[in-house]
């Protein structure tokens, strides 16, 4: 355990776990310290398929902790390494070669929507809530959060959200793309089984390649081509055709 940030393992699934409770889960600047060590943590270990984010206490993360604000502002030097901490944690989830699942329950704010959007899916309680706060306090999101935003609900919709600070329901959330389903407990987890038993090389190669085109990678580069060749001659791809021709589930062993 990390304060109130943690990481815990269930199988091929690790957990990081946002334990703040009363304060619907608030980041506080140690946790947003925690956080990169913890995924690189996960990402270390052979073991782990996937990272999954969640909250306790029935919400996911009210962004920064406001009660720290007065003394983590006071000075422009405070400021600026608070920023730097809150990007490297952001950065560190959207940089996780694994695949990453933000399960959000209530309350998703201000930098608990920069957490989510790091993570590759976003699977919402249908009491999930989302706002985009930093106009409410006379600033802005980051570009790295501003990007990861225009890019999961476009740009108009993006300044819909940022410039009104709105609360968006599940369903809402759902239509602008701002997560990709609306997902009773039983789902989540089935969605997380079905994730850690797929191909551990298939779903990372897949996210690289995913990123190298939302990069710009508009035409294929040999790094991206041997990404796709390279497939042909692994252990997984023998056992998927084995299994499809014998019309059983398969079991991938590759890591």
């Amino acid at each position: 355990m990390t304060g109130a940030l943690r990481l815990e393992r269930d199988g091929a699934v690790a957990t990081l776990v946002i334990d703040q409770p009363a304060r619907r889960n608030a980041m506080t600047r140690a946790m947003w310290l925690a956080l990169p060590a913890l995924v690189a943590q996960a990402v270390a270990d052979d073991g782990v398929a996937l990272l999954r984010v969640q909250g306790t206490g029935g919400h996911f993360c009210a962004g920064a902790d406001i009660a720290e604000f007065a003394a983590t502002y006071a000075t422009a030097e405070g400021a600026e390494a608070a920023n730097v901490a809150i990007a490297a944690a952001a950065d560190a989830l959207a940089a996780c070669p694994k695949p990453s699942v933000a399960v959000i329950r209530g309350a998703c704010v201000g930098g608990g929507v920069a957490l989510a959007l790091a993570c590759d899916l976003r699977l919402a309680a249908p009491d999930a809530r989302f706002a985009v706060t930093p106009a409410k306090l006379g600033l802005i999101y980051s570009h790295a959060d501003t990007l990861r935003l225009v890019r999961a609900v476009g740009a108009a919709m993006a300044k819909d959200l940022l410039f009104t600070a709105r609360v968006v329901e599940a369903e809402e959330a759902l239509r602008i793309g701002l997560v990709q389903r609306i997902a009773a407990a039983a789902e989540v987890e089935a969605c997380c089984a079905a994730l850690a038993t797929a191909s551990r090389p298939a779903l990372r190669a897949t996210k690289a390649m995913v990123a190298a085109i939302e990069a710009g990678a508009l035409r294929e580069t040999p790094d991206l081509s041997a990404l796709f060749r390279d497939a042909f001659s692994g252990a997984d791809f023998r056992e998927g055709r084995d299994a499809f021709l014998a019309k059983r589930a398969p079991v991938f062993t590759a890591r």
